[in-house]
């Protein structure tokens, strides 16, 4: 079915985004992988095509455009050309809320400019060793003293966390007052007491730096937190998942997208007992099926970014959209994988390192589990 999503302007602008990648991007990814990291150079050459802070007002260097259309015209590109160490989408797509519409006038003064220019690279710490999915087990703490808060604590599996300037820290302000007691403090590169940890060693998304930090008796000025109450932090984190999950969905159904394409083509022309693969019953039946389920979760995902655009995507939905794209991402590339048969497992065909980097999808920004668990509960038995 024809894709109606987006106008002329995201064409003209995926154009912009895909020759970014083939020239920026693509010849050197080998190597950041190899790096464990992405260069700082990267991000502020991708802020000079405006490639940041779509909802970042002008006066503050953004394009003062809230539609999420733009941000998903990245992570497909980013997705269909491998580039799993870049992590614009966190910037983009996870953080912009926070420090868009969270920051009060000075906050605004201080971030905004670098974080649209990528000049300013942003991290949100939530995971703890003993605190995944369950926000509300976090112990990491922040207390009031004066004009500062003095923030303790470790988190892990933090994206960009190398790179970050600035990491959104999800901290107990009250650790007696269960939701009510948790708040968003901004910490800032160089705040002493403020470690990083590994840059963590993962299965796949080897360019992306994913490190663990850590708090010890760091004084964080009382002006760097977020929203102008204590206590709200849950609320906010809540407020903003949608977007996030939909964010990884989108990067799903490009990654489903892009391994079925480059399996098509390559069972046109690979041989089996003198004939192609894709002359075979199997072949087609199994490329069928995977083309059919990923066309349907393509239209789902686009009709939840025009949600999201007028405010209407559900925590439900957006709950949906995740774990239903990110196992169907898995069960593609695995699929699609077999029928490469040997030449699978090797590292010198994309479907592989896709199949490393996706296993991933169903975990982070909320389990499969977890998901299904946020649907179930909306029936209110």
């Amino acid at each position: 079915m024809q894709r109606d999503l987006f106008d002329e302007e995201h064409l003209l602008f995926r154009e912009t985004v895909r020759e970014f990648m083939a020239r920026e991007v693509v010849p050197h990814h080998g190597q950041w992988e190899k790096d464990g990291i992405v260069p700082r150079e990267v991000w502020k050459k991708a802020g000079e095509l405006g490639m940041f802070g779509f909802g970042v007002p002008e006066e503050y260097g953004g394009a003062g455009i809230t539609d999420f259309r733009y941000n998903a015209v990245i992570v497909e590109e980013i997705t269909r050309s491998g580039a799993s160490g870049l992590g614009f989408s966190l910037h983009n797509d996870v953080m912009a809320p926070y420090v868009v519409e969270l920051t009060d006038e000075e906050q605004k003064q201080r971030w905004l400019p670098g974080f649209a220019s990528g000049e300013i690279i942003t991290a949100i710490a939530m995971t703890e060793p003993g605190a995944g999915s369950d926000l509300q087990g976090v112990r990491t703490t922040a207390v009031r003293e004066g004009d500062h808060y003095v923030v303790n604590g470790q988190k892990t599996f933090i994206t960009n966390g190398i790179n970050a300037d600035l990491v959104v820290v999800v901290a107990k302000t009250d650790p007696d007052a269960g939701a009510r007691g948790t708040t968003l403090i901004v910490v800032e590169r160089g705040m002493e007491g403020f470690n990083r940890g590994r840059n963590l060693d993962k299965v796949g998304m080897k360019a992306q730096d994913t490190a663990e930090l850590f708090f010890e008796n760091v004084r964080v000025p009382a002006a760097n937190r977020l929203g102008p109450n204590e206590g709200e932090g849950f609320y906010q984190l809540m407020n903003n998942l949608p977007q996030e999950r939909l964010s990884i969905a989108v990067a799903a159904v490009a990654a489903a997208e892009a391994v079925l394409e480059q399996t098509i083509e390559y069972c046109r022309t690979r041989q089996a007992f003198g004939r192609n693969l894709g002359s075979f019953q199997n072949t087609r039946f199994v490329l069928a099926e995977l083309a059919t389920e990923t066309e349907i979760a393509r239209h789902y995902v686009d009709k939840c970014i025009l949600a999201l655009n007028a405010r209407q995507l559900t925590v439900v939905d957006a709950a949906k959209a995740k774990w239903w794209t990110t196992e169907l991402q898995n069960k593609v590339i695995d699929r699609c994988l077999q029928l490469h048969g040997g030449y699978g497992y090797m590292m010198e065909y994309p479907v592989a390192k896709a199949w490393l980097d996706g296993r991933v999808q169903t975990i982070y920004g909320g389990t499969t589990e977890i998901m299904k668990e946020i649907i179930g509960r909306s029936f209110d038995f």
